[in-house]
């Protein structure tokens, strides 16, 4: 299975993408991982939110393959603990050829997007920052391969 994170914008911080690379780096040892970053849009000061949204959305939508596996980070997603997270992935590996996980803009995702997605995952009660999620998820991406690998990186 190859999983790809698909973001909208370039990660700004650089201590994020340093983060990011480190743990990217760290998920290929166990399967192939995949960040592609879909450039934010120009001129967006005349656009209401939702036709933001409905521009990027079209923009992910591109991106996407007829049987891909796509999950939206969402804040109204499903939440999960570290270990059922990679049980989750672990029998995603049975079932997808490619799992594709999605990290919106600031506005989130447009309604085509929700409409194509399989599902929507919530890595938190709070509210992180779309730069900030990305650090997060690659971070609990590489747990969970630890966790399936039964390697000490994970402590409970």
């Amino acid at each position: 299975m190859k999983v790809e994170l698909l973001l909208v914008g370039k990660t700004v911080n650089a201590n994020f993408v340093a983060g990011i690379e480190d743990y990217a780096k760290r998920i290929g040892h166990y399967l192939p991982f995949n960040i592609t970053v879909i450039p934010e849009l120009k001129n967006t000061k005349n656009l209401s939110a939702t036709q933001q949204k409905d521009a990027e959305g079209d923009l992910i939508l591109k991106r996407l393959q007829t049987d891909d596996h796509v999950v939206l980070l969402d804040e109204h997603g499903k939440e999960m603990r570290s270990i059922a997270f990679a049980e989750w992935i672990g029998r995603k590996q049975h079932v997808a050829r490619r799992l594709v996980f999605v990290v919106g803009g600031p506005y989130g995702f447009s309604e085509a997007v929700y409409t194509r997605a399989n599902e929507k995952m919530s890595l938190s009660k709070m509210t992180f920052s779309h730069q900030m999620v990305r650090l997060i998820f690659t971070e609990q991406l590489y747990r969970a391969c630890t966790i399936l690998k039964g390697e000490p990186y994970h402590h409970e």
